[in-house]
């Protein structure tokens, strides 16, 4: 069984994630990307408030600690070590507005302060949420 994963990053590693085919999450998050299986979709959240593309993890987690993520805007040193590689399902040319998304998405149950819900690296998502996000992001392409 597929599991849907909403991602969340800066502009910054969204670059090297889709240059590396690779994401990563700090040590405080290991629990969650270890629950990722290949085969899985990661909708990628770019703050603030875009969806810029899907991916599907082609490995299982894994730990590496080379320095290839950016940690300025965290006022500490990260290495997001615990990683999984990812190949492109589809990139946004123009990312999505979140925002407008947030009214049908399901498991944002506080729609006035739904930014409560992306305060983790990842965020498993229902299927009908991802496909909605898909979706839009498929028809945002024509």
């Amino acid at each position: 069984m597929v599991n849907y994963w909403l991602c969340i990053t800066n502009s910054e590693n969204w670059h090297i994630i889709k240059e590396k085919k690779i994401w990563g999450v700090p040590y405080r998050s290991r629990g969650l990307i270890q629950k990722v299986k290949l085969g899985d979709m990661l909708v990628f959240y770019v703050s603030p408030k875009r969806i810029t593309g899907v991916f599907r993890a082609v490995s299982k987690p894994f730990e590496d600690r080379s320095k290839i993520f950016s940690c300025k805007e965290f006022g500490r040193e990260e290495i997001f070590p615990f990683r999984v590689r990812l190949e492109p399902v589809i990139i946004a040319k123009e990312p999505l507005d979140f925002k407008e998304l947030v009214p049908k998405l399901r498991f944002i149950k506080n729609k006035k302060r739904w930014s409560g819900h992306l305060r983790r690296a990842m965020v498993n998502i229902p299927k009908r949420d991802y496909k909605l996000i898909f979706d839009s992001l498929k028809g945002a392409l024509k």
